[in-house]
């Protein structure tokens, strides 16, 4: 007699919140379909490439690329992302089954020692010229608002590796999402949450995506018993500005949706030139079953106001760096 609950394949990337998230969902699917999981690891080229700036070697989508793969050729059942790594532009026959409840979807400024203290105090304790480790084109495009004379390096690794760099002195600070470090048991080493007037979070970020295939509708049902709604319907808004856009992992957007009350969806977002010097912001309302349509016409309206000047000259600045043409 077939097993009328088999167990799904999830595949994941083996960092430690990679882990987490997996094992989050596991738990989540078991209690909620009956159907457990075995979890399969995959090294991704993101994950080869540690030391190289995610610019340089193709962007976040580095993060997701074998993972996706290996779905596509029916390898594992379903995947799991931090949804901020995903393309906005899924492939054909994949698309995202389900999220899990939104954890804080803002920046963190992390100061060496864990020191805790208010944004303003952590603004003004760094001075005129601090040296921040970021990798996101998003992040320096926006603190160098706050810094403008800040020295912003790449930093890479997992979390431990991270927060030991920063402790050994290498960096005054580092910006992380706030949510991987609550995740981790690590809220202590955020000095300061970064408000989204100043720094506009990533599309997705502080969401857990379960990625499948389109057409294996037993699966799609599983998933979607622990679908959160809510969370769902800002990473739709969210990912749709970037599509509207054009834009991939590694440009200078900024989009953040939020319920406001119980039927009504407020997204914010912006697109800011790399120096800081310009930024282009818009803001949509509307139900949450109309999410992807607000995330739409706010991309829309950006373009109107010149967003796509500045997402070009982003696309010509790093194609200069990387020694290619543009």
């Amino acid at each position: 007699m077939a097993d009328i609950n088999p167990e799904l394949r999830l595949g994941t990337r083996g960092s430690q919140l990679a882990l987490w998230q997996a094992h989050a969902v596991a738990v989540r699917l078991q209690e909620a379909s009956g159907r457990s999981c075995r979890i399969t690891v995959i090294k991704t080229s993101g994950d080869r490439l540690q030391e190289a700036p995610l610019s340089d070697v193709g962007g976040k989508r580095l993060f997701v690329k074998e993972i996706e793969d290996a779905l596509l050729r029916n390898e594992i059942d379903l995947a799991v992302h931090s949804s901020k790594d995903m393309p906005a532009m899924l492939p054909d026959g994949l698309t995202v089954g389900a999220v899990l409840p939104r954890e804080d979807p803002l920046d963190a400024i992390v100061l060496p020692d864990a020191v805790s203290m208010s944004f303003n105090d952590v603004v003004a304790a760094l001075g005129e010229t601090p040296a921040i480790g970021t990798s996101s084109v998003r992040r320096i495009a926006q603190l160098t608002r706050l810094f403008p004379h800040a020295r912003f390096t790449p930093i890479r690794g997992n979390l431990d590796t991270r927060l030991r760099k920063l402790d050994s002195g290498e960096y005054d600070a580092i910006v992380l999402a706030a949510a991987g470090l609550r995740r981790l048991g690590m809220a202590s080493r955020i000095s300061a949450r970064v408000p989204s007037s100043a720094c506009v979070p990533a599309p997705g970020q502080g969401i857990v995506a379960i990625e499948v295939r389109r057409n294996d509708a037993p699966v799609r049902a599983a998933v979607r018993l622990v679908d959160d709604r809510e969370s769902h319907a800002a990473l739709d808004a969210e990912r749709a500005v970037v599509e509207a856009l054009g834009g991939g992992c590694q440009t200078p957007i900024g989009a953040f949706a939020s319920t406001i009350s119980f039927d009504e969806l407020e997204l914010v977002a912006v697109v800011v030139s790399l120096d800081g010097r310009r930024a282009i912001s818009g803001t949509g309302h509307g139900k949450p079953a109309d999410a992807a349509a607000v995330g739409a016409s706010v991309g829309a309206q950006l373009l109107a106001d010149g967003a796509g000047d500045i997402l070009a000259e982003a696309d010509r600045s790093q194609g200069a760096v990387e020694g290619i043409q543009p």
